[in-house]
């Protein structure tokens, strides 16, 4: 099963494919859509939309996780704006028919740190240390790691990093 976990954000969203298999998880890519800061908002969405629904032609995963919707008072246009940026995520997946899966930021957070109100860096360093990662990863591709992996989780793949057997 391969899924693909998804942190939605304007400026940058981070993407990774983890492959989960009875033996544990193999991060298969990762990377980050960027867009201009001064590029008009359509142009932008256009964008992440075009390459991540490449990347899904690509790889074709079964499903979709993404970071569900939160809004903090202090900044209620962040939410507003990562809605538009969920919403091209959806889009890509459906029109392939792959199924997408929301997942709450405090449960990803409890999943993977241990505690759902963990801190970026902490998310971070729990990604780097499961996966046993040389060097951290950008946060944004840290915070979609965390999302598949959670949602790997769910689906019964224990968190461990799958180690292959090399044959001499």
């Amino acid at each position: 099963m391969v899924i693909l976990g998804v942190d939605p954000g304007l400026r940058a969203t981070g993407y990774a494919f983890l492959q989960g298999l009875p033996g544990g998880v193999e991060l298969v890519a990762h990377g980050l859509v960027r867009t201009e800061d001064d590029a008009p908002l359509a142009n932008r969405l256009e964008r992440i939309h075009g390459a991540l629904f490449a990347l899904l032609e690509q790889r074709r995963p079964s499903q979709v996780a993404v970071e569900d919707l939160y809004a903090t008072q202090r900044y209620p246009r962040t939410a507003i704006l990562m809605g538009h940026v969920r919403g091209v995520v959806c889009l890509a997946a459906a029109e392939l028919a792959i199924e997408v899966t929301a997942l709450p930021p405090a449960a990803v957070k409890q999943a993977i740190a241990g505690f759902g109100a963990a801190s970026k860096g902490q998310v971070q360093a729990a990604v780097q240390r499961l996966l046993r990662w040389p060097e951290p990863f950008d946060v944004h591709v840290s915070d979609a790691v965390a999302i598949c992996l959670t949602a790997l989780s769910r689906a019964g793949v224990p968190l461990r990093l799958r180690v292959q057997e090399v044959v001499l």
